[in-house]
């Protein structure tokens, strides 16, 4: 790779930044000033520094975001602000995306990253990787009602579901529940209890896997997940076939 490419996608500078770094004498190649950043290094084996500064090399970035309302799941869009306009400079970096989608007045854990292939495992029908959510209601919910959940309802358009968990969480008012689905059809958290009757007031995943979203995320905020948090999410499949 070459070792303004490695830069860049390190996000540490452009092409033309790098080259003007090399060009400084800024940039070490195991130890040795280079000044030329179109050399091919190898990013697995070979030590690249800036100012000084060790440039650890990622494949992949992996990224947790506490989705806030009114922003989009999505790269870019001319009318609302997306999950990519929240990230951090640090944590910016081409070719990241939002692995699955939430509603845009849905808050909670969105995983953003540059792994296509994590991504497509992730959201697989095959893996039935779950997702757990919060949510609060219009009114209360009913045992028979809760049974239709773990049994597999029926959407109003006929849409069938694989059975799902669902569990109150508080009675009153403003009864919140917590349900957690092994699919991702569009809209089917709200679809789901507008089949029992019911209607959700507001909504939040909270899980993706066996990851838990981090609570000291404020909403907006992101950080870095780290290679064992992944492996959380992937390697929580429960069973459900």
């Amino acid at each position: 790779m070459r070792l303004d490419r490695f830069l860049t996608g390190q996000n540490i500078a452009t092409r033309k930044e790098a080259k003007e770094l090399a060009k400084a004498g800024l940039i070490t190649l195991n130890g040795a000033v280079v000044k030329d950043s179109s050399v091919n290094i190898d990013p697995a084996a070979d030590s690249v520094a800036v100012r000084g500064i060790p440039v650890h090399y990622r494949e992949h970035l992996y990224i947790m975001l506490n989705k806030p309302g009114g922003v989009v799941c999505a790269t870019e869009d001319k009318r609302h602000r997306t999950v990519l306009d929240l990230l951090p400079e640090p944590l910016q970096r081409r070719g990241l995306f939002p692995a699955g989608r939430l509603d845009i007045d849905t808050e909670g854990f969105v995983l953003i990253t540059d792994d296509g292939d994590f991504a497509h495992k992730m959201l697989s029908p095959k893996c039935h990787v779950p997702k757990t959510y919060q949510a609060v209601l219009e009114h209360g919910i009913s045992g028979e009602e809760t049974e239709r959940f773990c049994s597999g309802l029926i959407l109003s358009d006929g849409t069938r579901c694989l059975p799902a968990q669902l569990s109150v969480l508080r009675e009153g008012d403003a009864p919140l529940v917590e349900t957690v689905l092994y699919e991702g059809k569009f809209h089917q958290v709200k679809r789901m209890f507008e089949a029992v009757g019911n209607r959700v007031v507001s909504l939040k995943r909270i899980k993706i896997g066996m990851l838990p979203l981090d609570p000291k995320l404020r909403p907006g905020e992101a950080r870095e997940i780290m290679h064992k948090e992944c492996l959380q999410i992937l390697g929580s499949n429960s069973g459900k076939k």
